[in-house]
C-alpha cells in the first residue's frame, strides 16, 4: 500500500509540473463555462430594430418608447419610408423593423383593433422567429396596459412579414455557415501538412537544394489545394439546389471570386501554421482546433455576435470566415452585388496579402 501511495503521488508531482496539462484540467472547463455561460448567447440583446412611423402618434410613440426601454432592443432611428427600409436590410444594418400605418392611432380610437407591420431579417431564421416573438409580446403588454386604462378591450394585430426566407427554411442559414467551415478546415488542414510532411520525410533538403525558388515551392504546394477546394465549393452549391432548393440569388460570378479569395486567406493560414509546426499531428492539431472553434463561434453562424461581449465582437472582426458568411449571405441569399460586399471582399483581400506575406517571409530556405 505504502508503494502505491508513493506512485501516486509521484504522478501528482508529475501531473501539476506540466503546465500544459494544467492548462487543459483547469483552464479548459472554465474557459467552457465562462464563453457559454455569459459570452455565447441565442438570447437577443440590444437587437437593432428602425422604425417607420407613419401615424406619428401619441400612442405610436408609446409603443416604440416601450420597445426602446426593454434590454431586448435598441430603436436605433426612425425611417421616413420603406424604400430606406428596404436598403437598411440590404446593408445589414437591422435585423427587425416596425411600421405603423397612417391610420394606426384612429383605427384604434374608433374600432378598438388596429395593425402593425414587424418585418425581419429571415436569413437566420431562429433570430427573426426570436425577434418576432419578442416584439410581439410588448406590443402585447401596450395592449393590455393600454385596455385596461380605457376599460376596453383594445386590439393590436401584429402582421409578420419575414424577408429572404419566408418559409423559414433552415438551409439558407445553415449552407453559408457550412461553406465557410468545410473550406476553412479543409484548406488549413490540407495546407498545414505540406511543408511540414516534407521535412518529416527528410525530402526537404532536395527541394532546397533544387533550383526552385521558395515562391515556386510554395505556389507548388497550394496549387492542388486551391483547385480541390474550388471543387468542392461548387459541389456544395450544386447539392444545396437539388437537394436543398436553394440557389444562388445573386451574380455566381461574384460569389465564386470572393470565394477563391477566402480559399487562399485559409491556404495562407495553413501555410503559416505548416511552416511553424514540427510534426504533421501538431500542424493538424493546430489548423483543426485553431480553426473550427472560431470558425463556429465568431462568425455568426451559431450565435448573433452582436450578443457578445465587445472584446469577443472585436476578435470576431479577425476571424476570416466571418466576413465570408456575411458574403455569402448577402450575395446567395439577397441577390446583392458588389455594392454591398466590397468591405468584406477588401478586408478578406488585406488578409490574404497580410499572411501570405507573413508565411513566406518565414519560410527558411536553410535547415537548423
Amino acid at each position: 500500500m505504502k508503494q502505491l501511495l508513493v506512485f501516486v503521488k509521484k504522478e501528482f508531482i508529475q501531473v501539476f509540473r506540466d503546465r500544459s496539462t494544467l492548462l487543459l484540467l483547469f483552464g479548459l472547463p472554465i474557459a467552457q463555462i465562462v464563453l457559454f455561460g455569459f459570452a455565447l448567447s441565442n438570447e437577443i440583446k440590444d437587437s437593432k430594430v428602425v422604425v417607420v412611423d407613419y401615424s406619428k402618434d401619441e400612442v405610436s410613440s408609446r409603443i416604440i418608447a416601450k420597445i426602446g426601454a426593454s434590454k431586448y432592443f435598441d430603436v436605433e432611428r426612425s425611417l421616413a419610408n420603406a424604400d430606406q427600409l428596404e436598403a437598411a436590410f440590404k446593408k445589414g444594418i437591422i435585423k427587425s423593423a416596425i411600421v405603423f400605418p397612417a391610420s394606426f392611432a384612429d383605427d384604434l380610437l374608433h374600432t378598438n383593433k388596429a395593425s402593425i407591420q414587424i418585418i425581419a431579417d429571415a436569413s437566420d431564421p431562429n433570430l427573426a422567429t426570436a425577434v418576432t416573438a419578442y416584439l410581439t409580446q410588448i406590443i402585447n403588454d401596450y395592449q393590455i396596459q393600454s385596455g385596461r386604462a380605457v376599460g376596453l378591450p383594445l386590439q393590436i394585430i401584429p402582421e409578420i412579414h419575414m424577408l429572404y426566407n419566408p418559409e423559414l427554411k433552415g438551409a439558407p442559414n445553415f449552407v453559408p455557415g457550412v461553406m465557410a467551415l468545410v473550406l476553412m478546415l479543409v484548406c488549413t488542414m490540407m495546407t498545414s501538412v505540406a511543408i511540414v510532411k516534407e521535412k518529416e520525410l527528410g525530402t526537404m533538403e532536395v527541394l532546397l537544394v533544387s533550383p526552385f525558388k521558395p515562391l515556386y515551392i510554395i505556389i507548388a504546394k497550394l496549387t492542388p489545394n486551391l483547385i480541390i477546394s474550388i471543387v468542392n465549393f461548387f459541389i456544395i452549391l450544386l447539392l444545396s439546389s437539388i437537394f436543398l432548393d436553394l440557389h444562388v440569388q445573386g451574380s455566381l460570378l461574384l460569389l465564386t471570386l470572393d470565394s477563391i479569395l477566402f480559399i487562399l486567406t485559409s491556404l495562407s493560414i495553413g501555410l503559416w501554421l505548416s511552416i511553424g509546426a514540427q510534426t504533421q499531428q501538431a500542424a493538424m492539431t493546430s489548423s483543426l482546433m485553431g480553426m473550427m472553434l472560431p470558425t463556429l463561434l465568431l462568425t455568426g453562424f451559431m450565435f448573433p455576435i452582436e450578443n457578445m461581449p465587445l472584446p469577443m465582437q472585436w476578435l470576431s472582426n479577425l476571424v476570416p470566415s466571418r466576413w465570408y458568411f456575411i458574403i455569402v449571405k448577402q450575395v446567395m441569399l439577397k441577390g446583392l452585388g458588389i455594392n454591398y460586399v466590397w468591405k468584406e471582399t477588401l478586408i478578406l483581400l488585406g488578409m490574404c496579402i497580410l499572411l501570405f506575406t507573413i508565411s513566406l517571409r518565414k519560410f527558411k530556405i536553410r535547415l537548423q
